[in-house]
C-alpha cells in the first residue's frame, strides 16, 4: 500500500498549530474533515476512538514520531493524514522527547489487512532517517505531498 493509497492531500498540515496530544489529534480529524476524507457528523466521534486508543499506550513511537490512528465504522477505506510542527508537541512519546511528525490513520473495522499494510508502510518509511528529516523540515503541504510522492516512487531507501 502506498501514502496515495490513503493520505488525503487536502487534509496535510505542515504547520500545525496544536499544543497538547488532544488538540494535535482534533487538528488532524478538523483537516480530514475539511477535505473531506471524514464527515463532520462523525468527527466527535472518531476523535474519541482515537483519544480512547492513545489510552492503551501511546502511539508516540519515539524520534519525533507520532502515528495516531483507530478503526471506525463510518469510513470505507483507510483515510489518513500528516501534520507537521515545527515546535514539537508533548505527545506523551516511548522516549519522552516531544513529536514533529504526525501521521494519522482512519481505517474501516472489518478491514484488519488493510489497516495493518497502512501501518507497515508507515512504520517502513519512518524507519528512514532522511525520510523523516525531510519530513520535518517541510513548511508548505506541498512539500509534504512530494516527498510522500517520492516515497510512494520508492526514492528513499529503507
Amino acid at each position: 500500500m502506498k501514502f496515495s493509497d490513503f493520505i488525503h492531500d487536502k487534509a496535510i498540515n505542515a504547520t500545525m498549530e496544536a499544543t497538547d496530544k488532544e488538540a494535535v489529534i482534533r487538528e488532524l480529524v478538523g483537516g480530514l474533515v475539511s477535505s473531506g476524507g471524514l464527515k463532520a457528523s462523525d468527527k466527535d466521534e472518531i476523535i474519541q476512538a482515537i483519544l480512547k486508543r492513545e489510552e492503551l499506550g501511546t502511539t508516540g513511537i519515539g524520534r519525533g514520531i507520532a502515528v495516531p490512528h483507530t478503526k471506525h465504522a463510518s469510513v470505507s477505506s483507510p483515510v489518513g493524514t500528516v501534520g507537521v510542527s515545527s515546535e514539537g508537541v508533548d505527545f506523551k512519546s516511548l522516549d519522552g522527547e516531544p513529536v514533529q511528525l504526525f501521521f494519522m490513520l482512519i481505517s474501516p473495522p472489518d478491514q484488519q489487512s488493510e489497516h495493518l499494510k497502512a501501518l507497515e508502510n508507515i512504520t517502513k518509511k519512518l524507519h528512514d532517517e532522511t525520510f523523516c528529516r525531510f519530513l520535518k523540515q517541510s513548511k508548505t503541504a506541498d512539500d509534504v505531498q512530494q516527498i510522500l510522492t517520492e516515497a510512494d516512487d520508492n526514492q528513499f531507501v529503507s
